[in-house]
């Protein structure tokens, strides 16, 4: 990890396409501003890690909604290979 000190109005460049500028400084809390393409996408490490949190809660299966959509299929009247066919064309 890199560690740098900045002071109020100071910048950090990062390659050549994001500056970090030091905006304000109240106490212990400081204000960053980003300059950054549009595409690259910025988020606060709390709002990532509740995306990320979201996406693997997303991609993991839920077997009781499973069990759920299984049962109902069994209600569901099938077609016929005759009623397919009729269908398709």
């Amino acid at each position: 990890m890199l560690i740098l000190t900045r002071k109020l109005g100071e910048r950090i460049t990062i390659g050549d396409d994001v500056v970090l500028s030091i905006l304000e400084i109240h106490g212990k809390q400081v204000k960053i501003g980003i300059e950054a393409p549009k595409e690259m996408v910025i988020h606060r490490e709390e709002i990532y890690l509740k995306i990320q949190e979201a996406n693997v809660k997303a991609a993991s299966p839920d077997f009781a909604t499973f069990g759920r959509l299984s049962e109902a299929l069994k209600k569901t009247p099938q077609m016929t290979d005759k009623e397919e066919k009729a269908e398709e064309s």
